[in-house]
């Protein structure tokens, strides 16, 4: 704790904005994992297994309550869409699940464009503080007396070090996280696309009354 405060009064006043987008940083990468970690994730191959299963058996309500069971998770909230227009032409089908698919993705994707953002602010209010610093210490090179010369320099050269240095210690760790955020989002994403078109393929071949195991497999 005294190396922390010691290095917030020895980098200077920039050392405070750089704080602000750790602390704002840290809050984001915490809720965009929970949300997509513990709420909107699901085992989309198991669950898209029950929902093909359902569909096979045209046992249609079942599908919709087990979608119903999951309704924080994305891939439930797509398929369900779908599911609930089954008896009706395949646009229809289509068009609800697209609808839902751009409320859903919105949802995936709030907030973690921030990260990049405050890792990249950080770095430059670090490259500011870098700039104070020199300034003060070449201010204190051709202006201060020699009594006080040698203090003055080493303390510039200090705000120089310390703002450069929390700038990058910040935003490396969170360029990090937000790979590890983007990473498993495009996860969800791309198992929402593909067994949304698994289901629209599903209710089509059932409409027109062709749904087999094999027009399954193909889906």
């Amino acid at each position: 704790m005294d190396f922390f405060l010691s290095s917030m009064e020895k980098g200077g006043i920039f050392m405070w904005p750089i704080l602000v987008c750790a602390v704002f940083g840290v809050a984001i990468t915490a809720e965009r994992l929970f949300y997509i970690m513990f709420r909107a994730n699901i085992d989309g191959t198991a669950f898209m297994a029950q929902v093909q299963k359902l569909i096979m058996a045209n046992n249609i309500d079942r599908a919709i309550k087990l979608c119903n069971a999951e309704p924080n998770r994305a891939l439930p909230r797509v398929l369900k869409a779908g599911l609930t227009r089954a008896n009706q032409k395949g646009s229809d089908v289509q068009n609800a699940i697209e609808e839902t698919v751009l409320e859903v993705y919105p949802q995936l994707n709030k907030r973690t464009g921030y990260l990049p953002m405050l890792a990249n602010v950080a770095t430059l209010v670090g490259l500011l503080g870098t700039i104070q610093g020199l300034i003060q210490a070449f201010e204190a090179v051709a202006h201060a007396s020699a009594e006080t010369k040698g203090a003055l320099l080493a303390a510039g050269i200090s705000t120089a070090m310390f703002t450069t240095a929390a700038g990058l210690i910040v935003a490396i760790p969170l360029l990090v996280l937000h790979s590890i955020v983007q990473a498993r989002t495009v996860k969800i994403m791309d198992e929402v696309d593909q067994f949304s078109l698994k289901t629209i393929n599903l209710l089509g071949a059932r409409n027109r009354g062709t749904l087999t195991d094999d027009s399954a497999a193909s889906g």
